[in-house]
């Protein structure tokens, strides 16, 4: 099967080159508009590309506002602040997740418990964190506290893996009955949607993310989406230092964050979400190929849930256990086509290992199983 695979995919990108896992698309306007940022010297955090990134963005999405940050952790740990998340609080998220997620939580100073996924998604599971929180948590005074160890629940976030949108309407109705808030770490999912709605809406709030490797790119960035019109004021009060405007007096009225995209960054994510569409197409076109080939191999490869429409950002295939994973990498790598295991969980990691987890079983499998396979644009 690995020799068939590395063949599919040179054939397909049509190279005998190194193909990579995942790398920017520039089909648009992307030379004219940073060419203008230039000619104009707009290049910092003030310019008209900020604005624009952000109007296009909440269209896109449909959330009713969006606010632009230097990259997804920062959008991540904004959100949360904003969410009501204290030090010594306790923010639910999912183990099997990129570090970021677990970076902002502790950015804050509050303590992640790691619940498991489901395997069809990848992602947080709404029956596993109701049955944590039937076990382990009791309200008092309409807040969620635990009860080992006395400190409140203040959130959940969900992430959407590789863009495969996540059960949101179940995981929202076992947090709105324990009065916790929703922040949806869909730095993976742009163009991603469950019942139709874009991954990032359901909740307080969603972050996302336009790092190099990502669907579409600012180079680094990210973005904070919400439908409250107050939290998005603030949000973007303190991502711009926390300063009061004024035409030349410097006033902050509280501690603030330098988090505030800069123009030429916006520049690129305007010129790249004019070509969004295509890119969504051309990738699903390769996810469907994929799951032709792989249809009678021994591996399965991940397809989207029901009810949900994911941007298949990153392909992913399942093997059987963690030897046939780690010799599918060895070969294909060897070979020149780009492959990587998914994320080790975090709570194995030196910084979390004493974290409070639930049972973990599928996030241990898709652990030890789940590949990444190239998912580029193919030009």
């Amino acid at each position: 099967m690995v020799k068939e695979t590395i063949d599919f995919v040179r054939a397909h990108y049509e190279s005998e080159k190194f193909i990579p896992l995942h790398e920017p698309y520039f089909a648009g306007k992307e030379k004219d508009y940073l060419n203008e940022c230039i000619d104009t010297t707009f290049v910092s955090s003030v310019g008209k590309f900020v604005d624009k990134f952000e109007e296009d963005i909440a269209r896109f999405t449909g959330a009713n506002y969006a606010i632009a940050t230097v990259n997804g952790t920062a959008a991540l740990h904004i959100a949360l602040q904003l969410a009501g998340v204290l030090q010594e609080d306790e923010v639910i998220t999912q183990s099997l997740t990129f570090i970021a997620t677990c970076n902002a939580i502790s950015y804050i100073g509050a303590h992640p418990i790691f619940v498991d996924v489901d395997q069809a998604t990848m992602g947080l599971s709404p029956e596993k964190l109701k049955h944590f929180l039937t076990n382990e948590a009791i309200m008092i005074n309409g807040q969620c506290v635990n009860k080992s160890t006395k400190r409140i629940i203040k959130a959940v976030v969900p992430m959407h893996t590789f863009g495969m949108p996540i059960n949101l309407d179940d995981l929202k109705t076992v947090c709105d009955s324990y009065n916790i808030k929703i922040v949806e770490d869909a730095a993976e999912s742009l163009g991603s949607y469950q019942n139709n709605k874009h991954t990032g809406t359901k909740g307080l709030f969603g972050t996302l993310s336009f790092n190099g490797n990502k669907t579409i790119t600012t180079g680094g960035g990210g973005m904070i989406i919400t439908n409250d019109e107050a939290l998005a004021k603030k949000a973007k009060h303190i991502t711009t230092t926390a300063k009061i405007p004024h035409r030349w007096d410097f006033n902050h009225d509280q501690v603030g964050y330098n988090y505030r995209m800069p123009n030429i960054n916006a520049a690129l994510g305007c010129a790249q979400l004019e070509n969004l569409p295509e890119i969504l197409k051309n990738k699903r076109d390769l996810a469907l190929k994929y799951n032709v080939f792989f249809n009678d191999k021994p591996a399965r490869f991940v397809t989207e849930p029901e009810n949900t429409t994911a941007n298949y950002w990153l392909n992913a295939i399942v093997l059987d256990n963690a030897l046939e994973r780690d010799e599918f990498l060895t070969a294909t790598n060897n070979a020149g086509v780009m492959t990587r295991p998914i994320w080790k969980l975090m709570s194995g990691l030196p910084m979390f290992q004493k974290a409070q987890k639930g049972n973990l079983e599928n996030s241990i499998w898709l652990e030890e199983r789940v590949i990444n396979i190239p998912s580029s644009v193919k030009r």
